[in-house]
């Protein structure tokens, strides 16, 4: 089978590499760096420079493959997704974009396509666990908190951004979408802070983003629902400093004549100081609570993943976690194991036992454990 991964960015690139071991891969992107470190790993791959945001090309592009991945930056993400959908391609997807994947299920229906989408570590990985577990008890409460982290905690933020700093601002503006007693509610960024305790790591804060996505959609029956980001104390103190003095604004100034906006000043300067190290340590901390009630027991239920940098592959843990829950649907769909056609997030694919059982294995394979306390 031959497999088109469109974007070739740190996740792109484990993607490409996991996926070769199985399949014949073809990487596409504008950017000739990220071509060539992908070439240099492995030869055998396939590397073709191009605009992936030239929609009008992708039917030449993908007329021999099979499957297509797309991992491109969230801003094109939908767009991407709808055009391999329209070339009548089965689809895994992992580019976290803010439009709402859907909206997409009928097209997908009527080009008679598969595709998963928001599959990777969360959005992905607690999702796949909640479809799972909603299929053999009564769910009265899912929560799950999850941050990428570097290694080396470096004044004043102690953190890296395995993606673009405009992305994590994002996620520091945007209301946090929760359910609280059957209702979905707003509430601001940042907010709801707590102190939690990861063994082999330390105390982290936890605070509201938006990150429940189609959970909040496919799982209307569950009253209770929440996602948290973790940091390690005091970066939200200087987040909220630069949110409330105007550095995240959208609205321009002029500074000697010229148009910026305080957000796009900002993210530039973020850049360097969060830009990750190629071969920067780094961990992937996800914690997944679920309550509920089973045979007449009430259980409360605690999953805990915490994944590093691997300096023998030389990839990081959120490519690492992100990538191999991404290669692991795309094996899914390639074998035949999960045929249903439309859009599917992760939930609508972890509540088949077999479908839950073969990710959590071919992420065990690559030695990503998730420990049940």
């Amino acid at each position: 089978m031959k497999i088109a991964v469109l974007g070739s960015g740190m996740v792109g690139r484990a993607i490409a590499l996991d996926l070769s071991y199985s399949f014949e891969v073809s990487s596409f992107d504008l950017n000739k760096a990220n071509l060539k470190i992908l070439k240099d790993r492995n030869p055998a791959i396939e590397t073709l420079q191009a605009d992936l945001q030239d929609y009008a090309s992708y039917k030449d592009w993908l007329q021999d493959f099979s499957l297509v991945v797309t991992a491109v930056p969230g801003f094109m993400g939908f767009k991407t997704l709808q055009t391999v959908i329209e070339c009548g391609k089965n689809v895994t997807d992992i580019s976290f974009f803010p439009e709402d994947a859907l909206q997409l299920h009928e097209l997908a229906k009527q080009k008679q396509v598969t595709v998963i989408t928001d599959i990777g570590v969360a959005p992905g990985i607690s999702n796949l666990f909640l479809g799972h577990y909603n299929e053999e008890m009564t769910i009265s409460n899912f929560e799950f908190y999850v941050g990428g982290l570097p290694v080396i905690r470096k004044k004043p933020f102690e953190y890296k951004a395995p993606f673009s700093p405009v992305d994590v601002i994002e996620e520091y503006t945007r209301p946090a979408r929760l359910k609280e007693n059957g209702h979905i509610v707003s509430k601001p960024a940042l907010s709801e802070r707590n102190l939690m305790f990861f063994e082999g790591i330390g105390t982290l804060e936890a605070f509201n983003t938006d990150g429940l996505r189609s959970i909040l959609f496919t799982m209307p029956h569950i009253p209770n629902i929440k996602e948290q980001t973790l940091r390690y104390p005091g970066h939200i103190d200087l987040i909220i400093a630069l949110k409330d003095a105007g550095f995240f604004s959208e609205n321009k100034i002029n500074i000697n004549n010229t148009e910026i906006s305080p957000l796009q000043f900002t993210s530039k300067v973020l850049f360097n100081d969060w830009k990750l190290g190629s071969e920067e340590a780094e961990l992937t901390v996800l914690r997944i609570i679920i309550e509920g009630e089973k045979e007449g027991r009430q259980l409360r239920l605690t999953f805990n993943l915490t994944d590093k940098y691997d300096p023998e592959t030389k990839i990081s843990s959120m490519s690492r976690t992100t990538g191999y829950t991404c290669t692991a649907a795309a094996h899914l769909i390639a074998k035949e194991i999960f045929t249903e056609k439309g859009i599917f997030p992760p939930e609508l694919v972890g509540k088949h036992k077999n479908c839950f059982d073969f990710i959590l294995n071919h992420l065990k394979n690559r030695n990503i454990l998730i420990k049940e306390n």
